[in-house]
């Protein structure tokens, strides 16, 4: 029996490995945690604006060599305004209807943009080539990517700073008074629409941040966006509805899974234990693993 267990360098690496692969899905589901815990708003389309974000920061750096981690400087603000714009022209009149017509909403702008993408910038696979891109770290025998390390760097300052806002910042603290009560929470002056326009934003814009992450990390191509949006799903399922702490904790763990999944099994199982997982959470324990974590709520 011993000798089907690898070595303990061997599953270290293996845990390293599907932490920092599950950063793209923490990254990808902080952002959609955010929304849906503020507007109950199943965004389906963040997967398809982290892809978005990421042709930005690979023609920056093509066009103008500027480094893709400088380009955050200009990608996050630029998500920032796009996602206040989409709130505005396509979700402000429906916010408020349920969350059917607004899954169709994302879902429709899911697959505008993917195929705009595809017309516009071909369906070729896309990565950013830098001088570091293969470089890895080596520690007690153990090799990290350092893209990927850097990934899991600007997920864990994106979690810090939402978390941060939600509970420090007067804006903030209207967001989770707007989802906990919104008629309580206008009594007291606070817009709602001045609120859900601020998540919205905030929801882009970290996908804004996972689109250069994206873009350093791994290739890419207009259709990729689907699958990061279905991970990023079911790790806001592990991680907790609204809970933007649970939701990066939820991709790790979703990585560590599929890892592991694909070393014992093969590649093909790895989706197969994800969604089983998944479909047993949402069974047994419906509000979470991390359920306990900093939310867009109090």
């Amino acid at each position: 029996m011993l000798d089907f267990i690898p070595p303990i360098d061997i599953l270290l690496q293996l845990l390293i490995n599907g932490v920092l692969f599950g950063t793209m899905y923490g990254i990808a589901a902080i952002g959609l945690s955010l929304i849906f815990g503020t507007m109950r708003i199943v965004f389906i389309a963040q997967g398809t604006m982290i892809i978005l974000a990421a042709y930005g920061s690979f023609w920056l750096f093509n066009l103008w060599s500027v480094n893709p981690y400088v380009s955050i400087l200009i990608v996050v603000p630029a998500s920032l305004i796009v996602g206040s714009g989409l709130y505005q022209v396509l979700f402000r009149k429906v916010a408020r209807e349920g969350q059917f017509p607004t899954l169709l909403i994302a879902f429709g702008l899911m697959a505008l943009l993917e195929n705009l993408m595809s017309v516009v910038f071909s369906a070729d696979a896309r990565a950013i080539q830098t001088s570091y891109a293969a470089y890895a770290l080596t520690f007690m025998g153990l090799k990290i990517s350092f893209t990927r390390l850097m990934a899991f760097v600007m997920a864990v300052a994106g979690t810090v700073g939402v978390a941060f806002f939600l509970k420090k910042t007067l804006l903030g603290k209207a967001v989770r008074a707007a989802s906990e009560n919104l008629e309580y929470a206008m009594l007291v002056g606070i817009t709602p629409h001045m609120v859900n326009t601020l998540t919205f934003a905030i929801g882009i814009g970290l996908a804004g941040l996972a689109g250069v992450a994206t873009a350093t990390a791994y290739a890419f191509d207009p259709f990729s966006g689907f699958v990061f949006s279905l991970k990023a799903m079911i790790a806001l399922a592990l991680g907790g509805m609204g809970n933007v702490v649970g939701a990066l904790l939820g991709g790790l763990l979703l990585g560590v899974i599929e890892a592991f999944g694909a070393f014992f099994l093969s590649g093909g199982w790895a989706d197969v234990i994800s969604y089983a997982v998944f479909l047993l959470v949402l069974m047994f324990k419906p509000e979470g693993l991390f359920a306990s974590g900093t939310s867009a709520k109090p």
